[in-house]
């Protein structure tokens, strides 16, 4: 299980956070002067869930379809925007920013 704490030492981290599986922010941390907040976290909880939904569906329809494996189940995925990247993996994210994104280390991170 990722702790908040920890998800937040990563280079470029500016918030961490878990949500339910409704989407709901159960818990959160937000770097000082960060543009983030609270409101925004919730948001994006709320988007991860839809999008875990919407990938899930699409890796079980490629596997049903061409017989390929190993798409299903989702295990996380990263939202690339402009100024920032937001990593989940899980019930945990951490919004990093673009110039010090280290995902491979943010995906390590998540699966502790």
């Amino acid at each position: 299980m990722a702790d908040l704490d920890n998800l937040m030492t990563l280079p470029g981290a500016i918030g961490a956070f878990k949500y339910s599986d409704k989407g709901e922010l159960l818990e959160h941390r937000v770097a000082t002067g960060a543009e983030l907040s609270e409101r925004i976290l919730d948001l994006l909880c709320h988007l991860c869930v839809a999008d875990v939904a919407i990938a899930s569906m699409q890796a079980r329809g490629w596997e049903n379809l061409t017989g390929m494996k190993g798409f299903y189940p989702v295990e996380g995925f990263t939202l690339v925007g402009f100024k920032w990247s937001a990593v989940v993996a899980g019930d945990y994210g951490v919004v990093l920013t673009n110039e010090q994104a280290d995902y491979e280390a943010a995906f390590a991170a998540l699966a502790q």
